[in-house]
């Protein structure tokens, strides 16, 4: 299995965040958190239940 959120937490922590926005929909996912990196992949989606975990991430910077 693909360690999703543990993966997407290192990029964070690595400095290749370099946007994010809260949308209404992307593909399925209602409302999404969608977090943008400098490199591949470039998009990752969060669902809403893991807001507030990246919300406390974001918030560290």
């Amino acid at each position: 299995m693909y360690p999703y959120h543990n993966k997407i937490k290192q990029r964070i922590r690595n400095k290749e965040l370099i946007d994010y926005k809260y949308v209404e929909s992307y593909k399925k996912i209602k409302p999404c958190l969608l977090l943008y990196f400098d490199t591949e992949p470039r998009i990752r989606p969060i669902r809403e239940h893991r807001f507030k975990e990246y919300e406390m991430l974001l918030n560290d910077d």
